[in-house]
């Protein structure tokens, strides 16, 4: 997605040899019109996949999550990595280790929003380490639920998770595809079809 693109490079800044800080636009201020771009995009590349469900975990994925679930007219559900005191005891649950901020959170959703009946598109900020998405899978195949396709906005080709999801054969879509930081600078290989 060029629009995306266009963004990263302008207002991204790579930080050390493996981060990007979008928070201008992505993941702490949230520019609504690009977020509605990106869940078209992500609705046109999966529009005929059946999806009946939109999955992705709290926070930074909840924007593009609900922007793509919009354009499909369904519902979104978002994993949270804190059980709070509303949340029941009745749920699907992962640990997912965080690249970003070198912790482990465990994941929850509560079981009567996931069911065999379900045909998920994960949606996710960013693709590094796969981890978000191995998590969000685990509760997937918990619940029964058919994994149709996973949506990534920003990917980072040189870290592993595109080779790791590549392998299990579920069809994915990165609007970004990075494939390495260069002297301060994002390079962008090529682009999902």
């Amino acid at each position: 997605m060029k629009e995306l693109e266009e963004r990263i490079r302008k207002d991204g800044r790579v930080l050390g040899k493996d981060v990007l800080k979008v928070d201008s636009f992505l993941n702490h201020q949230i520019d609504p019109m690009l977020m509605e771009r990106m869940g078209e995009e992500f609705y046109n590349h999966f529009k005929d996949a059946g999806i009946n469900k939109i999955l992705t975990v709290e926070s930074s994925g909840i924007a593009p999550a609900v922007m793509t679930g919009l354009k499909f007219q369904v519902p979104v559900v978002f994993a949270r990595k804190h059980k709070s005191v509303t949340l029941s005891d009745d749920l699907y649950s992962s640990e997912v280790y965080s690249f970003t901020k070198k912790t482990s959170n465990h994941i929850s959703i509560a079981k009567k929003y996931l069911s065999s009946d379900d045909k998920v598109l994960i949606i996710d900020d960013f693709l590094a380490n796969g981890q978000a998405v191995n998590g969000l899978n685990t509760i997937i195949d918990d619940a029964g639920a058919q994994l149709a396709g996973i949506g990534i906005v920003i990917e980072k080709s040189f870290q592993k998770g595109r080779q790791m999801i590549d392998k299990t054969g579920t069809p994915i879509y990165s609007l970004a595809r990075i494939t390495a930081f260069e002297n301060g600078q994002v390079v962008f290989g090529e682009e999902d079809d």
